[in-house]
This record gives structure tokens, C-alpha cells and sequence, in this order.
């Protein structure tokens, strides 16, 4: 169901936590728009411009971050990532619900800057967990997995963080059940 103005909403969490089911799930909803990433990397074979991300020029990227059209930003393995305010703009105008699933680093920049939406945090029911999903995935050998599981635990402390004396996220979700966890999602999302 549409409202009159639509609504932002945050969805973070560690890697192998879930936060990417979770938004692949709320996606199917008519109401929501998904952000796609600006980004200064160069595009990879069978990604699309605007669909997987935004492909800018680092020139381009910095003028953009100067006038303030993007809400977050990053730079990782020396390719700068943010999340363009324009899309955002134009789906609250339109009473959607803009997904944005970004890092903790990102949802901080938001709440610094005292922008409105629903922040949710996607949490594991415990590291040895995580540690099992990431190993399940295949994707990543044991060096990795436990890089990654050690930024979970920097995630973790940092999801309990106040920003202007406000927590930072507005929900910590544990996701034991993934079904379990959208449903949770989605009841806050459309009561």
C-alpha cells in the first residue's frame, strides 16, 4: 500500500547475516525501489549501467559528492562507492519505499546528517553461525571467512552505537529464520 509520502529504509548487517535475502524479499514488494550504487570502478563484463550500478567517472563522482547528491559514501580497494540522493528523491515523491542496504560506516554518515527513515540492522544469532554460512556460501577460504567474521564483530559492537544521542539503528534484528526475519521486516514496514 502506497502513502502519501513514501519512506526510507537502512538495511545493514554483517556479511552472511542475511541482509541480502531480506532485500532481495522486500524487492518483489510493488512499492519498493531498490538503490543501485554510484560507483568510479569500471564496468565488468554483463553489468549494466543504472541497473547494477552507476558508472561515474571519478571526476564525475567527486562533483556529485561536492553537491551533495549522494547520501553515503565509501571508498573501498581504491574505487569510491556511494548511494546517489536522486532516485531517493524522486521514489519519496512518489509515496515509495526506498531500500537501501548499505554498511555500517554508511548508515552512520546518514544519521549524522539527520536523515529520516527506518534503519534496521540484520545480526546473526551468534558468530560460529555466521562463521558456518560464510563457509556454506564456498565463496571465500578460511583467511577470508575470518577477516569477514571479524568485521562482524566490529559491526556488531558498532550497531549498538548512538549517533546525537540517538541509537543507530532503530531495529536490530537477530536472523535465525530467514523467512521469519522478512516477515519481522515487513510487518514494520507495512503494519
Amino acid at each position: 500500500m502506497s502513502t502519501a509520502r513514501g519512506q526510507l529504509v537502512v538495511i545493514s548487517g554483517p556479511s552472511g547475516a542475511g541482509k541480502t535475502s531480506v532485500c532481495r524479499a522486500l524487492k518483489q514488494h510493488p512499492d519498493v525501489e531498490f538503490s543501485v550504487s554510484a560507483t568510479t570502478r569500471m564496468m565488468r563484463d554483463g553489468e549494466r549501467d543504472a541497473v547494477d550500478y552507476h558508472f561515474l567517472t571519478r571526476d564525475d563522482f567527486q562533483r556529485r559528492l561536492a553537491e551533495n547528491q549522494l547520501l553515503e559514501w565509501a571508498t573501498y580497494n581504491g574505487n569510491m562507492y556511494g548511494t546517489p540522493r536522486w532516485p531517493m528523491d524522486q521514489a519519496l515523491a512518489r509515496g515509495k519505499t526506498f531500500l537501501v542496504e548499505i554498511e555500517v560506516k554508511g548508515t552512520r554518515q546518514l544519521r549524522e546528517r539527520g536523515t529520516p527513515g527506518l534503519y534496521i540492522f540484520i545480526a546473526p544469532p551468534s558468530l560460529d553461525e555466521l562463521r558456518r554460512r560464510l563457509q556454506k556460501r564456498g565463496s571465500n577460504d578460511a583467511i577470508e571467512i575470518e577477516q569477514r567474521v571479524r568485521i562482524a564483530e566490529e559491526e556488531l559492537a558498532a550497531a549498538r552505537d548512538q549517533v546525537a544521542g540517538a541509537p543507530l539503528y532503530d531495529v536490530i534484528l537477530e536472523n535465525r529464520d530467514l523467512d521469519a526475519t522478512i516477515r519481522a521486516v515487513q510487518e514494520r514496514l507495512w503494519p
